[in-house]
């Protein structure tokens, strides 16, 4: 199978790096020093055990249009780079290329295929032109949701903290021979990847932690342990998920796992720093539509209100708002 990874972070290095390994033909899409870094010594994954995986297999450029054609496509930018590559995915695609989309929060194809009165339906915060939806063909994609915790700890290296599974789900809840394929190939690279007929629950569920933990950790620079040890913090978590909850409910959403239980999961991973902290404390843009912004705008489109969502959604907001600025300023200086 040719599978070009579209973004070699850390879960794209981690996806890619296992799935070159177990004899896939895995292209990266990469750019500046991780670029180099693959090219020169191949993707580094380091396990949660500590075992070293490096696929020097794997071919990597910074083109989509030198990749070709491939049969899947693992999207594994953040949400809000999504809008910046949509035109050049094109270069990936033939008749029959799947396009996994692998972002955290609410997808700018939520409503594609969801049926009833919000059938195709903008999620303006996930893609406020149109630009994406326009771009990526609808027919194409195939949900995910990353459970996995992983940092790229320098370029081309990734260090796993936990996690092997990556829920996978056709839109309209079917089981196709293009979803069990990627299955397949997941699993024999060591991942875990069922197939649900649920998509959008598994989106809901990862979306109850990222909505909460991602901005308060980004905001208060707490671990996950942290953040859920401290009183205070760990009712905000919870007023948030209860808010979300009622969202998704009204959306025709019923979750599988309840509040408690995710709330302990999460304590679990322990001090691990979420995406969001890991990215204010470099100094990059902060994925806040799509984790925050998007249910705020669905808790507006149920009906549903949502205070605890609002206050926190901006502060972080305004935290956005100031990274921008400052990386401005960086690079007037630097010019």
């Amino acid at each position: 199978m040719k599978i070009a990874v579209v973004g070699a972070g850390a879960i794209g290095g981690y996806l890619g790096g296992w799935l070159s390994a177990a004899g896939e033909d895995v292209t990266f899409i990469a750019r500046g020093a991780n670029l180099d870094a693959i090219r020169t010594n191949g993707m580094k994954v380091i396990g949660e055990d500590g075992k070293e995986i490096v696929a020097k297999g794997a071919l990597v450029t910074e083109r989509m249009s030198e990749a070709g054609p491939q049969d899947v496509v693992l999207l594994t930018v953040k949400a809000h780079q999504v809008a910046a590559v949509a035109g050049d995915l094109r270069h990936l695609c033939r008749d029959g290329t799947s396009i996994v989309t692998m972002q955290n929060g609410i997808p700018w194809w939520y409503f594609y295929k969801h049926g009833g009165q919000y059938e195709g339906k903008q999620v303006a915060a996930a893609d406020p032109d149109g630009t994406i939806g326009r771009l990526i063909d609808s027919q194409r994609i195939i949900g995910s949701v990353v459970y996995p915790a992983a940092t790229l700890v320098s370029p081309g290296v990734v260090h796993v903290v936990e996690g092997r599974r990556f829920t996978l789900g056709e839109p309209d809840g079917a089981t196709t021979p293009r979803a069990q394929a990627i299955s397949a190939s997941f699993a024999k690279a060591g991942f875990k990847a069922p197939i649900t007929d649920d998509i959008r629950g598994e989106i809901w569920l990862k979306i109850l932690g990222n909505l909460s933990f991602n901005p308060i950790s980004a905001l208060a620079h707490a671990t996950l342990v942290d953040l859920l040890r401290f009183p205070l913090t760990r009712e905000l978590s919870i007023q948030m998920m209860r808010e979300a909850e009622t969202i998704a409910g009204k959306l025709g959403i019923t979750l599988r796992v309840g509040i408690d239980k995710r709330i302990a999961g999460a304590e679990k991973v322990g001090a691990h720093k979420t995406s969001m902290l890991q990215d204010v404390e470099a100094g990059k843009p902060i994925e806040i539509e799509a984790l925050v912004g998007a249910v705020v705008e669905l808790g507006r489109l149920t009906d549903t209100p949502t205070p605890h969502i609002d206050a926190v959604y901006a502060c972080a907001s305004l935290l956005a708002k100031t990274l921008a600025e400052s990386r401005g300023r960086l690079q007037v200086v630097s010019s």
